[in-house]
């Protein structure tokens, strides 16, 4: 289950993470919807680019740029949070969504915890994978911890004090 679009879900997705002995050139993806690291996307791409259930996921320290070409084919891309203090997957996400103009499912998984979901739906994000030990009811409510946001963003492009009206004294 995930949180997709502000509702709780079944996830029909695999994400594929790399063990010890893999390599991405020699990694076999398996058949259905899969979710790839970029490396493999990359290594493998004349293969995999025709798959229609195929997605990406990026690490916190890979350039979403790297997927310029390709970011209108993919139906998902996932940003990897190692840990709750990296915040260099929001930067991504916003790339994504802003500069490469990604329209498809942007998904934030790994160390995904409730205070961090209202910010990052702020970047992009429109699905989250929490921690396993996380109640998705519990994690879902940090989408509406907050009512108003000052700062302009993927999510409203107009900063408060544009869409405020105020009375002329």
């Amino acid at each position: 289950m995930i949180i997709k679009n502000k509702a709780i879900v079944e996830d029909d997705w695999t994400v594929l993470r790399l063990s010890g002995d893999d390599t991405p050139q020699r990694v076999v993806v398996a058949p259905g919807r899969v979710i790839v690291p970029l490396d493999v996307w990359l290594a493998q791409r004349d293969t995999l680019k025709h798959r229609a259930d195929l997605g990406v996921w990026l690490a916190s320290s890979d350039r979403p740029e790297a997927l310029q070409e390709d970011v209108d084919k993919l139906p998902v891309i996932a940003i990897d949070f190692p840990k709750f203090a990296d915040g260099r997957g929001y930067s991504i996400a916003y790339i994504l969504r802003e500069r490469l103009d990604y329209k498809g499912e942007l998904r934030a998984i790994g160390e995904v915890l409730r205070d961090q979901l209202f910010y990052m739906q702020r970047v992009g994000f429109d699905a989250f994978a929490p921690r396993a030990d996380k109640d998705l009811n519990e994690v879902l409510k940090g989408l509406n911890d907050f009512s108003e946001s000052y700062q302009a963003s993927s999510d409203q492009k107009l900063p408060l004090f544009r869409r405020a009206e105020r009375g002329m004294r």
